[in-house]
């Protein structure tokens, strides 16, 4: 190792208590990280591209500084969900370390990639208290009936006021509105249920049907509109 000139001139000042890294929960155990093999846990990273255009939710599962699972959800862009596909594949199998040095293509996912990391080394994580942490296939149970991400999507205009889109629990295909034009409840289809009767044999007619839902006071609205259509 090379030192400057002044650096070779200075006499030697000895280091006092050396007590390593602080410790941080993971799955119900407090550990002191020295290196990435110490890093066990399940958490999340949220991120975003440069235009600011899409978003990246990533969950992993990491035992012992390994990616034993993966969950990449995207939304707002559709070249993001191709570079989804290449991350799901690529990440796991790999350690932490590696993952936050692979490109993952879009700004998006790296910057999640990025976030989850931190929560990861600094003990911030879903599983910090659960002893031995959560099997893998736990990141499947932030996803709704059929295994479909959860998603919200409104829309609204000062001149025509809100359209319910989706909501968690579907696709919202009507909007109730009390006497004064205020919603006051919709109704949806659950796609992620419906898709799986159809799969398993149903006839698509009686999939829908049998996975419609209503949410709020739905019943006895004084109008019904399509959030789509009207």
């Amino acid at each position: 190792m090379n030192y400057s000139h002044e650096v070779e001139q200075m006499c030697v000042v000895r280091k006092g208590p050396h007590h390593g890294p602080a410790p941080i929960p993971e799955e119900g155990r407090w550990v002191k990280p020295y290196q990435i093999a110490d890093i066990s846990g399940l958490s999340h990273g949220v991120g975003w591209c440069a235009p600011q255009q899409g978003t990246c939710k990533i969950t992993l599962n990491i035992k012992e500084g390994i990616v034993e699972e993966a969950l990449v959800e995207t939304i707002g862009c559709s070249g993001m969900t191709h570079s989804a596909a290449m991350a799901a594949e690529i990440l796991p199998g790999k350690t932490l370390l590696e993952c936050l040095n692979t490109d993952l293509v879009c700004d998006a996912i790296n910057v999640a990639m990025r976030e989850i990391f931190l929560q990861l080394v600094y003990g911030r994580t879903q599983s910090a208290f659960s002893e031995d942490g959560l099997s893998i296939g736990a990141g499947l149970e932030d996803l709704g009936k059929g295994l479909r991400s959860q998603v919200g999507t409104m829309f609204s205009t000062k001149a025509k006021g809100v359209r319910y889109l989706e909501m968690a629990e579907g696709y919202v295909i009507k909007l109730a509105l009390d006497e004064n034009d205020e919603v006051t409840g919709y109704q949806f289809v659950r796609l992620g249920k419906m898709l799986e009767d159809i799969r398993h044999g149903m006839e698509p007619n009686e999939a829908y049907a049998k996975n419609i839902g209503q949410y709020g006071r739905f019943d006895n609205a004084a109008k019904y509109i399509d959030p789509r259509e009207e």
